[in-house]
């Protein structure tokens, strides 16, 4: 409440200037957000260079670099959703496990309903959604109303739908009868444009996977639940006081998670015909992995959805030059574990290097 000595003009300028500030705060942090992609993007682009030649040229190549961007499909998507999370501070350990069940579950209502063509696929996919909203819901609802540890509400959930896609499909892959998913999986779009150029045409799964990181940038960066979700994860507290409806916007980032853990296990099912309890495992490991090395803070506050894509994108570079090269899959391991603690040393030592 303002004194009754205070003069308005005095309101209005303590006001102008904190707006002001915000401004400032605002456009300070939007630079450096696109300092970080720009950087990224630069050494990414160094990186394409030299692993063309290291390969002698097989990697820039019209089919392999197709062949990585549907290699990254699943684990970018996750890692869209895995970024929300991680920005307000959390973790997601279910998203794998999620993959398992709601691939088994959407193979087994395909199987089960009846439809076909358009319509199987529009409401399969919904039913897979559903699920894995719904196991998000789970998942922030001890968070927010018991202040649980996320770590160990989502490892919960990490088990125990793991067990109930192994139990609902009894151990086995569940075939799909129809083959209303082959276009998704399998087949291209733009196939007649492209084919002049050499390119076989573009993924119909890396399309959804571009729909799903542009949608979820612009969500973060330019509505005000995105704002909200930055400003959670800064100062909770903070965010509280302001009117943020903290809960709300916690529970949302965790279904908004399992929304894409089920988007990427209706992508995958579609590539392999099948719902298995088998597939998925690992991917929550995989998917922290795309967001830490994208530069997004494991302490929450800071993060993009754009550069958790990059982040996804270097990862399945880097397996695939290694496997152009024989590599072997441990030695693989270890790569890309040297490749993540470097991704965490030099944004620490850029967060140093800037606080002074």
């Amino acid at each position: 409440m303002t004194p009754p000595d205070t003069p308005p003009e005095s309101v209005h300028e303590v006001k102008a200037a904190l707006d002001a500030r915000a401004g400032d705060a605002l456009a300070k942090q939007k630079r450096q957000a696109a300092l970080r992609i720009g950087i990224a993007l630069v050494a990414f682009i160094a990186l394409i260079v030299v692993v063309n030649a290291l390969t002698a040229g097989d990697f820039f190549t019209a089919g392999n670099l197709t062949n990585v961007l549907r290699q990254i499909t699943y684990n970018a998507i996750l890692a869209v959703g895995q970024t929300f999370v991680i920005i307000t501070a959390g973790i997601d350990l279910s998203v794998g496990s999620l993959i398992q069940l709601t691939g088994v579950v959407m193979a087994q209502f395909a199987n089960a309903s009846g439809l076909g063509g358009p319509v199987l696929v529009i409401a399969t996919t919904i039913v897979g959604i559903a699920v894995g909203c719904c196991a998000g819901l789970v998942n922030a609802l001890p968070v927010v109303r018991l202040n649980l540890p996320p770590f160990i509400t989502t490892l919960a959930m990490m088990l125990m739908a793991r067990g109930l896609a192994f139990k609902l499909s009894h151990g086995q892959p569940v075939p799909l009868k129809s083959d209303a998913f082959d276009a998704l999986g399998t087949q291209y779009a733009l196939h007649d444009l492209l084919a002049p150029f050499g390119v076989p045409g573009i993924p119909w799964a890396v399309l959804v996977m571009l729909t799903v990181v542009i949608v979820f940038a612009v969500v973060l960066t330019r509505t005000r639940f995105g704002r909200y979700v930055l400003a959670l994860g800064g100062n909770e507290e903070a965010a509280r006081l302001a009117g943020i409806n903290v809960r709300l916007v916690k529970t949302f980032v965790y279904v908004i998670s399992g929304g894409c853990a089920a988007l990427a296990g209706m992508l995958l099912m579609a590539r392999f015909s099948s719902g298995s309890p088998q597939t998925g495992v690992g991917s929550e490991l995989q998917s922290i992995a795309a967001v830490v090395v994208g530069g997004t803070s494991l302490m929450g506050g800071r993060g993009s959805v754009v550069a958790s894509f990059f982040g996804a994108l270097l990862i399945g570079v880097l397996n695939n030059v290694m496997n152009l090269l024989n590599i072997e899959s441990y030695t693989q391991d270890i790569v890309l574990g040297a490749v993540i603690l470097l991704a965490v040393m030099t944004e620490e030592i850029r967060k140093r290097v800037f606080a002074r």
